[in-house]
């Protein structure tokens, strides 16, 4: 089979620069959606992340029964993971009462033991090998495991060590920057590389997200989180259009 045939049974986007601004806008939708539930609605981190959770496993079921990638569902699965990934981290942390370290620490530890068993189970992590139901299902949960230790770490910087949002968003930029670096000037493993940067974006989202609806005397923006979520949303479905358009223009003009 070749590249190209192989890769049209994978049920994931090809990882490019739209990729990766699509998922840091999705992550920061997910911070202000999911506020916006659990905050601005009033309701209790456990009612929100159940909402979310059902949104979730709706999602995750059509893109494990998928026959083929459709970006406009793999990007509403994103989004669902972001937001149960916020109230389910903010409930961890807040409601369970062990705090951003230790909410940080315990769901680190469950992306590694999704990373591992996905890794025993199928002999490889790799996105390009996202293409069998099972395989999609490891990768779904590692994503959301992904998402909501994002969020913990987003929290914990800007809390627990106090350097706001502002600051703990230019703190994960830069990490993204070395591992971008790493990407194109080293040999490192492109698999560990993708999980990096896939993990370092979402504590960027969270700033993000945190920076754009938080009130003025926390150094925020006070924006309206429906109002940011609503941009949010109008932006991503924007440049997955614009995506899909280079996309077949780029095939059209090299079908090989």
């Amino acid at each position: 089979m070749n590249p190209s045939a192989e890769y049209a049974l994978v049920k994931v986007p090809e990882v490019t620069l739209g990729f990766w601004l699509i998922k840091i806008a999705a992550t920061t939708l997910g911070e202000t959606g999911g506020d916006a539930v659990s905050m601005s609605m009033n309701l209790d981190y456990s009612v929100a992340t159940g909402i979310f959770a059902v949104a979730f496993l709706v999602a995750v079921n059509a893109q494990i029964r998928a026959k083929a990638l459709y970006p406009f569902r793999y990007w509403a699965t994103i989004i669902a993971t972001t937001t149960i990934g916020t109230t389910l981290a903010d409930f961890a942390d807040r409601s369970l009462g062990i705090g951003y370290t230790g909410g940080s620490a315990l769901l680190l530890a469950l992306v590694l033991l999704s990373l591992f068993l996905w890794y025993r189970s199928m002999g490889t992590v790799a996105v390009a090998s996202v293409h069998s139901p099972k395989a999609a299902a490891f990768y779904w949960v590692t994503i959301m495991f992904s998402q909501t230790l994002g969020t913990a770490l987003g929290d914990w910087m800007a809390d627990t060590a106090g350097l706001g949002f502002s600051g703990t968003a230019m703190v994960f930029a830069g990490l993204l920057a070395l591992v971008a670096a790493a990407y194109f000037w080293s040999r490192l493993s492109r698999t560990l590389l993708f999980w990096m940067a896939f993990i370092l974006t979402c504590p960027l989202g969270v700033a993000l997200g945190d920076f754009l609806d938080r009130p003025v005397t926390v150094g925020g923006l006070a924006l309206s989180r429906y109002w940011a979520s609503t941009v949010l949303l109008v932006f991503i479905l924007a440049f997955i259009l614009v995506d899909q358009v280079i996309g077949h223009l780029d095939r059209a003009f090299n079908p090989d």
